[in-house]
């Protein structure tokens, strides 16, 4: 069902689009434009940044390759503690609040997820508001970018869940079972994917802060509920971050919405000796 859903929502795109886009990006008034001017504006800026984002690596050197074998290599590593972290997560089940729990599985889910962001983008739409439209894109596009490679992913692999007993590196590639759809994380994707967009446009670092700690809500629930493995969660994040941050940046450079500000933070995938993690650069 998953699965299907993330699919509907990339044909919509990509339906839509054919109708109404232009075949590059292009420029208009952002204040004197009709609302379905902006409206289709914004669904070309969405096709244009999943476009690219898809074609990425097309356009990849040696120091993005190095950056994916760094991200395969570190997640291969994770996966050593995987057992220790499950452990450790269920220890926590009874003492994790309930509503956070309940808030985790809720705003993961793609219904609820595709809903929140569509009151977003329609609120900067109607207000006409350039920095909430921008966001809205880039989440919409992240999204649609990082759910299709998370379902192809989750399908390729056949992880075991936790739940099932069978261990951290049980696989049944293709299989339709549940219990084999663990990696990656989809709530992870979703709930990241949506907060980093959110974050990196915003300067208050206090701000920032509690966005990503709402965004981290999903993957700890997730964690807690027996449903994904560490590296579940580690590499879906990662997969995140790189996603917003590539369209984020191809955006920005064609000046999308007329509003451009650089982030403040760089996130880089880190991987060498004795340490493995993301990095931001302020």
């Amino acid at each position: 069902m998953l699965k299907n859903k993330y699919v509907i929502v990339f044909v919509t795109v990509f339906t839509i689009q054919a109708g109404i886009s232009q075949n590059k990006l292009y420029t208009i008034d952002q204040d004197s434009s009709s609302t379905w001017s902006l409206l289709k504006y914004d669904v070309n800026t969405t096709w244009h940044g999943v476009k690219h984002a898809f074609t990425s690596p097309i356009r990849w050197k040696g120091k993005d390759y190095a950056k994916l074998g760094g991200l395969i290599i570190g997640t291969a590593t994770l996966s050593l503690a995987d057992e220790s972290i499950n452990e450790f997560a269920l220890r926590q089940k009874t003492d994790y609040p309930s509503i956070a729990r309940d808030f985790g599985w809720y705003f993961g889910s793609p219904q609820n997820y595709f809903m929140a962001n569509a009151g977003l983008y329609g609120f900067g739409l109607l207000t006409k508001n350039e920095k909430v439209r921008y966001t809205s894109v880039l989440i919409i596009s992240s999204s649609v970018t990082s759910g299709f490679i998370q379902s192809l992913a989750k399908n390729a692999f056949g992880r075991a869940r936790p739940g099932t007993d069978l261990g951290p590196y049980d696989f049944k590639p293709f299989s339709k079972e549940g219990g084999q759809h663990s990696f990656p994380s989809g709530h992870t994707v979703l709930s990241i994917t949506m907060a980093h967009a959110i974050a990196k446009q915003v300067k208050n670092p206090w701000l920032k802060s509690g966005i990503y700690a709402i965004g981290s809500i999903p993957p700890i629930s997730r964690l807690i509920d027996n449903a994904h493995w560490f590296t579940d969660i580690a590499f879906s994040t990662a997969l995140s971050i790189i996603v917003v941050d590539s369209i984020d940046a191809f955006l920005k450079k064609n000046n999308a919405h007329g509003w451009h500000k650089d982030s403040r933070i760089s996130w880089n995938f880190t991987f060498s000796g004795n340490k493995i993690g993301l990095i931001g650069s302020f």
